[in-house]
């Protein structure tokens, strides 16, 4: 039976920290250790997590006394405490989906050379909304490290919501822990450095977990602006530790072409709307060319400087650019739901 260390960083999240917990002891073929980390929460994160640890063998609690930040607790509990062959990092507010951990450890049972599985995650509010039965059959794809790394490239995007995750443990220690200086956008670079190590496997069909939208989600915090530049540190940071890859230069140029064309269109889009003080567009303006030095000849550039010559007034009262904006928006929408199907 294969053992997974789950570490569940909690930061006033005691409402669904039970259960969180009770998501993971509840799956089966697996032997689960849980480290259940208190970053100094002012709610009553503590009482629930002595209890849970009380009330079962496998549960282990610890409460820092200071607030540490989570990308020092999750390393803490990844790094520092994990020993298992595999480990899973698991947000207090999310849960695994039944059968998350015997699926994605049966994969990496099998094929030594994966390091990471994930699957489908599903967004959701109340718990009375998830479905309660895990369907005994499955399907995944595998893909080489390269393969994978050569689309999220080419994407700019990160297509792991994070609960879905189970690691090789002896993967995850190798790569190390988070990054410090990623606090917003870890998750991608760590999903890369494991790339760069493992092939990946994707899970078909079922989802792997259940990730919970609410108004305190840290990922909500963040607006676009904010948030195409986390994307663009990070995988800045990840081609500064791994300039020995294969196709380095290119992979990284691919990067920031899609984040530079990202930026152009959210630009168009401000345009459209007559928001764009509201959207700062022209800092996306420069984040592209600054990023990439042929953004200027990219065709977003070129529907930028369409709408730059009438102005936002305009653009937003004839809705000019609309039908275009449309279906470049049916298209990126049926590009990523492709991506989300493959797995990639």
């Amino acid at each position: 039976m294969s053992k997974i260390d789950v570490v569940i960083p909690c930061y006033n999240y005691a409402p669904y920290l039970r259960a969180c917990v009770h998501s993971v002891l509840s799956q089966s073929g697996v032997d689960v250790r849980v480290l259940v980390i208190d970053d100094a929460s002012s709610d009553y994160t503590a009482r629930v997590g002595e209890e849970l640890a009380a009330l079962n063998k496998a549960v282990e609690f610890r409460r820092h006394k200071v607030n540490k930040g989570h990308i020092a607790t999750y390393n803490e509990g990844l790094i520092d405490w994990s020993a298992s062959e595999y480990t899973v990092l698991l947000s207090a507010d999310d849960m695994l989906a039944p059968g998350a951990l015997s699926r994605a450890t049966r994969i990496m049972d099998a094929d030594g050379s994966i390091g990471m599985v994930y699957g489908p995650a599903i967004h959701f509010r109340k718990e009375t909304d998830l479905p309660q039965n895990s369907l005994p059959k499955f399907s995944y794809s595998r893909f080489s490290g390269s393969t994978w790394i050569d689309v999220r490239c080419r994407s700019g995007h990160n297509v792991i919501t994070s609960p879905e995750v189970v690691v090789r443990g002896s993967v995850q220690r190798l790569v190390g822990g988070y990054r410090s200086e990623l606090p917003h956008a870890g998750d991608l670079e760590m999903w890369l450095r494991i790339a760069a190590v493992s092939s990946v496997a994707f899970v078909h069909r079922v989802p792997q977990a259940f990730y919970r939208v609410h108004t305190a989600n840290m990922t909500k915090l963040r607006n676009s602006f904010v948030d195409i530049h986390q994307r663009k540190a990070a995988f800045d940071a990840f081609f500064q530790y791994h300039q020995h890859l294969t196709d380095s230069g290119r992979l990284h140029d691919l990067a920031n072409r899609a984040l530079a064309r990202e930026a152009l269109w959210d630009a168009c889009r401000a345009y459209d709307r007559n928001e764009v003080k509201e959207s700062r567009a022209d800092e996306l303006i420069e984040f592209a060319v600054a990023t990439y030095t042929k953004a200027t000849s990219l065709p977003e550039f070129r529907a930028l400087s369409r709408r730059r010559r009438l102005g936002p007034l305009i653009c937003n009262r004839t809705q000019l650019f609309a039908a275009p904006a449309l279906v470049r928006r049916v298209n990126r929408w049926f590009s990523k739901r492709r991506w989300q199907l493959q797995g990639i």
